[in-house]
């Protein structure tokens, strides 16, 4: 699932380390989003874990580019993805259309002009060939092998979503994968129990469709997590092991 809260450390804390770190190539204006004020105190509480900058800087997207962050929640990454990409550049944000909500993208919207929302239906998440440079996901390719009649989201084909993907993406483009690191087995089954997956089921899964496994990065990984619990369990909310990929058209 997308969009849930997590609990962190304070904004002072969050921007005293921005300023004291080095910055590195291309994240300057994703520092400067990052020690915005106008950001909530829900997105600040989730900085720590997530490592936005380090993440951003990973994924090489460059000012100018077009990106689709794909299932995008309330947009904490949307808005600092518009920050990288500059006023040259778009970001497309796709939701599932039961998961957003206008009053939380009302600010994001305001602040960043080169984003444009895209809520449908969770069969209708498709980009149009040849649109994007990028597709960043984050802590949500589980959710290709999700579904649920409560939250009016039913089951995907999963090999078509990421066959969409693959023409969407312009030749030498990428994606960036991030999400919660979990046991092999039955992708539907450990995610509708566990909200986690396999990485190898994700490389597996991108190599199918043509993309080729280009990186991978352990800064969000996390010994101490247990992996054979849920990832919203209080005791691993927001703590959990994760992975990071990019792949290339």
């Amino acid at each position: 699932m997308i969009g849930y809260p997590r609990a962190g450390i304070t904004a002072a804390a969050i921007v005293a380390a921005l300023l004291a770190a080095p910055l590195q190539a291309g994240t300057a204006d994703v520092q400067e989003a990052l020690a915005n004020p106008e950001r909530s105190e829900a997105e600040r509480a989730l900085d720590e874990s997530r490592m936005p900058a380090e993440v951003i800087a990973f994924s090489g997207i460059e000012e100018g580019a077009v990106v689709a962050d794909f299932m995008a929640g309330g947009g904490y990454y949307t808005a600092l993805l518009a920050r990288q990409v500059g006023p040259d550049g778009r970001v497309y944000a796709v939701n599932p259309a039961g998961f957003h909500d206008p009053k939380v993208w009302a600010p994001v919207l305001r602040d960043n002009a080169n984003i444009r929302v895209m809520p449908v239906a969770p069969q209708a998440m498709l980009i149009a060939p040849g649109s994007v440079d990028t597709i960043f996901t984050h802590l949500v390719f589980h959710d290709l092998y999700w579904e649920s009649e409560q939250y009016k989201f039913p089951r995907l084909d999963v090999d078509f979503v990421l066959a969409n993907w693959f023409a969407a993406v312009k030749p030498g483009g990428s994606v960036i994968v991030v999400d919660h690191v979990g046991p092999a087995g039955d992708p539907r089954k450990i995610t509708q129990s566990l909200h986690r997956i396999d990485p190898e089921t994700v490389i597996a899964a991108m190599s199918r469709a043509g993309f080729t496994l280009e990186k991978r990065s352990d800064m969000l990984q996390r010994s101490e997590d247990d992996g054979a619990k849920n990832v919203f369990d209080p005791e691993i909310r927001g703590k959990t092991d994760r992975f990071v990929m990019k792949f290339r058209r």
